[in-house]
């Protein structure tokens, strides 16, 4: 007998996932997994949601499409909804969904010889409407959630293959998917590891944040392109005639002046669509642009009528969804990384492969134990693809080709940095076996350590220092200019401006973003610091609790781990790390040059107190807009309210951010109110 405990488990487990994926997809332009793996979460939530209606919810993703409309931008309503396409991943599953329509199409009277699929390549990029009135574009939005979208006509009229004026007055609307040719992604992203910038994970994302961008002059500096695949409501022709086909509107929307979708194979039986989709598939890797799948869709535009629609998706269309690409290439040697925390990590050196759209050098290999597990070795012929299509990985050797002079890989035993002897780590976790392969230098002047420690303090969600890249701070180590990340702020400015690809007012620039960094507060230091076990949330929970990163130094390690969501490890970590001479001397340099450390301590905030919350548990979840969760937390405690960790009956209110997670699904299932910060600050000031 099936839990249905472990069920509901499982599904709130998949949209919490599902819902995160999608906003670092369709937001943030930032995924970190695969669109393969996306797809099979969302297909087995859908499939357990229809086997246990009793666990659907209006508010899951299977009843949404796409992201949010930006605040950014205006939002526009479509006109027509632009909706989703049911994915399949198998053979199995695309010859059954054919000769389901087939079937359907037959019991209906239609003719086994009117019966024709198209199948076309689905392109990889960004969902746009284009709008025409008396043949002027007039309006182009992105997708959004699919109802309400962002108005980026300005940077639509950049983008080759959408014309401005149609060579007919048409009235219209059709649909296209917005990409970046690879070629142009390989320039940029060149262009931003020169510049020492964070580069583009692939050519998808790379042409969703082009499009958003609020000056249109970067985006046509993108030099993005458009396939037009879908014509969404008007007319095609001035006398009012209606195409018959999907082949027709295809056709039709190319005289018009658009870039449309050049690869379309009609197919009859299932095994012919199949046939089809193999074919786009063998072509994939030679397009000039990035597919991540095969659409199949009913060629005869009346037989959609009868096929229909369910909820969110259409009953005659489908995306086969293509698995990850996988290559053969050479291994050409293992070199091994020092991580902030001093971990050594080994990375695959490979002969250079084409692979999910760019070319591939290296892999990660994670630890000895991985490299054991898979027997790799150097110079074997192994197997690689991109985890999430972002990050490579070798996942296997090839020992059926091996010749004999391949070598087997062995740790240093001295830090290649700086020449200290590495020790084994003891394992942090219950599972010893994890930290079995991992080694570690101890030594904190390690150069390797320093270098990714700055960079980790510079990063955007630490004390978003803007424009220190990783090349740059390599630059001030390899310069002398730095010797930890205190000395960031005294820097020599006209010597920085000498510097290689900086300048006068890159160094201005500089200076300016590390004077805004010092009031980032407290926990935002705490995380900047690169605690190991430390992350975040953590850094804001232990600052909420003792109010300054002074006070650690005198904090036991019992006492924080009293802290809500701070378990022995972190605290023990923490305390470590503020029992550290070096560490006094780091602090006690960021005091003096004015990097805020404390929470504000003012006559207002006490006299705010009182028990306007008492009796009320508070659960914060996604992030907050005007306050940080400690700046949070603090307000709800002065206000004699209490703020836990995780959801229960107990819970009074869960105050969700942008991106809430779990805890929001949760509060849902739970019945627990649900309340904005906004709603939090107008209890808390009556």
């Amino acid at each position: 007998m099936e839990n249905i405990e472990s069920i509901s488990l499982r599904i709130s487990d998949l949209r919490r996932q599902i819902e995160r994926a999608a906003k670092l997809y369709y937001d943030n332009d930032a995924p970190d997994i695969s669109d393969f793996e996306y797809d099979a979460m969302f297909e087995e939530l859908r499939q357990l949601e229809a086997k246990y209606p009793e666990l659907d919810d209006p508010s899951s993703p299977t009843h949404k499409v796409g992201g949010h409309a930006s605040e950014k931008f205006e939002k526009v309503t479509h006109p027509v909804k632009m909706g989703s396409l049911s994915d399949v991943f198998s053979e199995d599953e695309l010859s059954a969904f054919v000769q389901k329509a087939t079937d359907t199409l037959l019991e209906n009277g239609v003719p086994a010889e009117d019966i024709v699929y198209s199948v076309e390549p689905k392109i990889d990029g960004l969902s746009v409407s284009l709008t025409y009135e008396r043949g002027t574009l007039t309006l182009g939005a992105t997708r959004g959630d699919g109802t309400v979208g962002e108005n980026v006509t300005e940077n639509i009229r950049t983008i080759a293959g959408i014309p401005h004026q149609l060579p007919e007055p048409l009235d219209l609307c059709v649909r296209g998917e917005v990409y970046m040719p690879r070629e142009v992604f390989y320039e940029l992203n060149q262009a931003k590891e020169d510049a020492g910038e964070k580069t583009f994970a692939n050519p998808r994302n790379a042409a969703a944040g082009s499009l958003r961008r609020l000056d249109a002059a970067e985006c046509a500096a993108a030099k993005l392109d458009i396939f037009v695949f879908n014509y969404q409501t008007g007319s095609l022709y001035e006398d009012g005639h209606a195409p018959e086909t999907h082949a027709e509107t295809i056709g039709r929307i190319a005289d018009l002046g658009f870039h449309a979708i050049r690869i379309q194979k009609l197919a009859r039986t299932p095994d012919e669509v199949v046939e089809a989709v193999r074919e786009i598939g063998e072509l994939r890797s030679g397009l000039p642009y990035d597919i991540d799948g095969a659409v199949v869709k009913i060629n005869v535009l009346g037989q959609r009528t009868i096929l229909g629609e369910n909820p969110s998706t259409p009953k005659w269309a489908a995306a086969f969804k293509y698995p990850p690409e996988q290559k053969e290439t050479k291994l050409l040697a293992i070199e091994v990384n020092v991580g902030r925390t001093g971990v050594l990590t080994p990375l695959a050196l490979l002969e250079p492969v084409q692979l999910a759209g760019t070319t591939v050098s290296r892999a990660t290999l994670h630890n000895i134990d991985i490299i054991r597990a898979r027997d790799i070795r150097i110079g074997d012929t192994v197997i690689v693809q991109k985890a999430g299509d972002i990050i490579p990985e070798i996942l296997s050797s090839v020992a059926a080709k091996r010749d004999g002079s391949e070598t087997v890989f062995r740790f240093p035993e001295h830090c290649p940095s700086c020449g200290e002897t590495l020790i084994r780590d003891k394992a942090d976790d219950e599972d010893a076996s994890v930290a079995e392969g991992i080694l570690r230098c101890e030594n904190p002047a390690c150069p390797a350590q320093l270098e990714r420690r700055i960079i980790h303090f510079a990063s955007r969600g630490a004390m978003n220092i803007d424009g220190l890249g990783p090349s740059l701070v390599r630059l001030l180590i390899d310069e002398g200019l730095i010797r930890d990340a205190a000395d960031l702020y005294t820097l020599d400015f006209e010597k920085v401006a000498e510097l290689p690809r900086m300048g006068k007012k890159s160094a201005e620039n500089l200076k300016n973003a590390l004077e805004t960094s010092k009031s980032r507060g407290p926990a935002k230091l705490l995380w900047a610091l690169g605690i190991r076990h430390t992350g975040e949330a953590a850094s804001e929970a232990v600052i909420a609790k003792v109010r300054s990163v002074d006070a650690l130094f005198d904090a036991k390690p019992e006492e924080l781990a009293e802290i809500e969501d701070i378990g022995e490890v972190t605290s023990e970590t923490i305390a470590a790390y503020f029992r550290l001479p070096e560490t006094r001397t780091l602090i006690d340099k960021l005091k003096a040059v004015g990097v805020v450390m404390s929470l504000p301590e003012t006559d207002a905030a006490a006299s705010d107190n009182d028990d306007k919350f008492a009796g009320m548990t508070f659960v914060l979840t996604g992030t907050l807009t005007t306050m940080t969760r400690a700046e949070a937390t603090d307000l709800i405690k002065r206000h004699g309210g209490k703020a836990s960790g995780s959801v229960s009956k107990k819970t009074t209110y869960v105050v969700a951010g942008e991106a809430a997670g779990s805890k929001l699904t949760k509060a849902t299932e739970l019945g627990v109110a649900v309340i904005s910060e906004d709603d939090l600050l107008k209890m808390a000031n009556g």
